[in-house]
């Protein structure tokens, strides 16, 4: 296997994509943030000091989609045309029992690359939000399990992983 971002030296460089046709590109990756049933009925009920927790963590999540290239050397620049970051309570938890918050992130573009980092880094973004504005309620909160579950696009077409 030849890995395409690696020079015939063995360094690192950017892959050139120039050449590539452009597709409609669609890539969805979920992870998740456990915490205390508490934490999330704070959350829930829009009672922590720093606003409203899905709100802030869902303008986050698409604000560090657009700036992924930013933050992950060997990515490229997109023209990412939608965005979107979404929660789900996967469990509620009890004295016995971590609540479980999904997110959600989906990227699209028309380009010659995909969009999978934009979504990771989505997802990955909008838990750590979460965290950083109920961590002084709970500072065991976890976030667990950040994957890339759909890729649409490209000559690879249509992977799914889940």
């Amino acid at each position: 296997m030849i890995l395409s971002h690696l020079d015939e030296q063995g360094r690192a460089q950017m892959v050139d994509i120039s050449a590539k046709a452009d597709t409609e590109r669609v890539a969805i990756a979920k992870g998740e943030i456990t915490m205390q049933a508490a934490t999330l009925a704070l959350i829930r009920a829009n009672k922590l000091e720093k606003g409203e927790v899905f709100a802030v963590a869902r303008v986050a999540g698409i604000l560090a989609a657009k700036r992924t290239d930013e933050l992950i050397p060997m990515c490229h620049p997109l023209l990412v045309t939608d965005i979107a970051v979404d929660f789900e309570i996967l469990a509620e938890g009890n004295e016995n029992e971590r609540a479980r918050v999904g997110v959600i992130g989906t990227a699209k573009n028309i380009g010659k690359t995909g969009v999978e980092m934009e979504a990771l880094v989505a997802v990955t973004t909008a838990a750590l939000t979460i965290y950083d504005m109920a961590k002084a309620v709970d500072r065991a909160m976890r976030i667990e399990n950040v994957r890339l579950v759909l890729k649409r696009g490209g000559k690879s077409g249509e992977i799914v992983l889940e």
